[in-house]
């Protein structure tokens, strides 16, 4: 019964909720989200982090049931793969500890819980890779703070073999949150590790959240930090934009690759100030391959982005003709002013001009590869077929949530 439960428990409970919503996302105080390096120390300041080894266990596997499981709520799978720094080779071994909300918003302690967690709730665990990077929980789906303007999400801190002190990383959001949209334009993601928005799918009930981690990813002070690249980096999201359709499947409108065919296999070809027509026409050639080879499961596009003599007239009829030399028909050609340009938002994809090409590969939105400057050779027509395959993923048999 309800009034079986002593008021000390639920005077507890709110405290414990009040002090939750002054703490942002990544675990630090709201009003500095973004910290300053803590003497050097690996991800800079993390408050609570010590909390990971609090009843840590003896023996950590890589699937992992949480206490919400069994509670009232939407359940939900959290899957992924942690990388190394490279983006590319699996990281094993890596502890993630998780913490998060009840269905209702509430970090509710449980009976005899130690002291020290009680602000981290009974919904806490922890999962460790396996030889492949593997990692999964099932748990349910949090919910929001009440009367809070935050997003619902869950929390994560990272230890790495050897390690002595962990760090955090980005939490996890969900792209059908409607609190979503609004807290990002107040606060951006520092994308910690990668990206924290995880695109929602369905199986018999069960949402299906996939979230990555690569490691040393926009970590302060990591020792392996990801080395910048042109363009966004692999584990972040790719961006929205509205290119110019020249020819292709949505010949002659400004289709978004992303907002529409976000939740499959995408393979983008950037091309800016230096194209190298034979080369372009031998990727295109390939491309086109692919792509009726896999059928619905892969959407790609190229994005010519020259900004020398540019003519938006002209770049339609050098397209047009290309794909008519070509044969194209599954590949989308388009175009844009330049790789800075803003009115078609290409600008967000930050590529470098001056490089003789860029393949972004992506799913559910999340950039799983990347190459640039490869020429066409049988070596790495071997090389993109042979990362398309490794990072299609098991779960294009999911239904995709409705969106507003």
């Amino acid at each position: 019964m309800i009034f079986s439960v002593p008021l000390s428990r639920i005077l507890l409970s709110l405290a414990i909720v009040l002090l939750g919503s002054l703490v942002s996302c990544k675990g630090q105080p709201a009003s500095t989200q973004i910290q300053t390096n803590s003497q050097g120390k690996i991800g800079g300041s993390c408050e609570g982090c010590e909390l990971i080894f609090v009843g840590m266990p003896a023996e950590i596997r890589a699937v992992d049931t949480s206490a919400g499981w069994t509670e009232k709520g939407q359940r939900l799978l959290i899957s992924g793969t942690i990388y190394q720094a490279d983006g590319v080779s699996p990281a094993p071994g890596v502890v993630l500890y998780y913490w998060q909300t009840d269905a209702s918003g509430l970090y509710a302690p449980a009976a005899g819980q130690e002291q020290r967690t009680l602000l981290h709730g009974h919904i806490r665990g922890w999962v460790k890779t396996d030889e492949k990077g593997r990692y999964e929980i099932y748990t349910i789906r949090p919910g929001a703070y009440p009367r809070e303007p935050m997003p619902a999400h869950v929390h994560f801190f990272l230890l790495e073999p050897g390690a002595s002190e962990a760090y955090y990383t980005e939490d996890l959001n969900f792209d059908d949150d409607p609190l979503l949209i609004a807290h990002l334009k107040k606060y951006p993601p520092e994308n910690r590790g990668g990206s924290g928005i995880a695109r929602i799918l369905l199986r018999d009930g069960l949402q299906v959240a996939e979230h990555d981690i690569r490691l040393g990813l926009n970590i302060p002070n990591h020792p392996k930090a990801a080395r910048k690249e042109t363009g966004l980096a692999v584990g972040e999201d790719q961006p929205s934009f509205i290119p110019y359709h020249a020819y292709g499947p949505d010949k002659g409108t400004r289709t978004c690759p992303v907002c529409k065919y976000g939740r499959y296999h995408g393979l983008l070809y950037f091309v800016g100030n230096r194209p190298d027509w034979p080369a372009i026409r031998s990727w295109l050639s390939f491309l086109e391959k692919e792509s009726t080879i896999r059928q619905q499961y892969l959407k790609v596009y190229f994005i010519y982005a020259n900004e020398q003599n540019y003519s938006k007239a002209l770049r339609e009829r050098e397209l047009e003709n290309l794909g008519k030399e070509l044969g194209i028909q599954r590949v989308a050609l388009t175009f844009a002013p330049s790789v800075l340009d803003e009115e078609t938002e290409l600008h967000l994809n930050k590529i470098d001009a001056t490089t003789a090409g860029v393949f972004v590969i992506y799913r559910h939105r999340r950039i799983v590869a990347r190459f640039e400057n490869l020429p066409p050779t049988k070596e790495n027509f071997a090389l993109i077929s042979n990362t398309l395959d490794k990072t299609r993923g098991n779960y294009f048999d999911l239904q995709e949530l409705p969106h507003d």
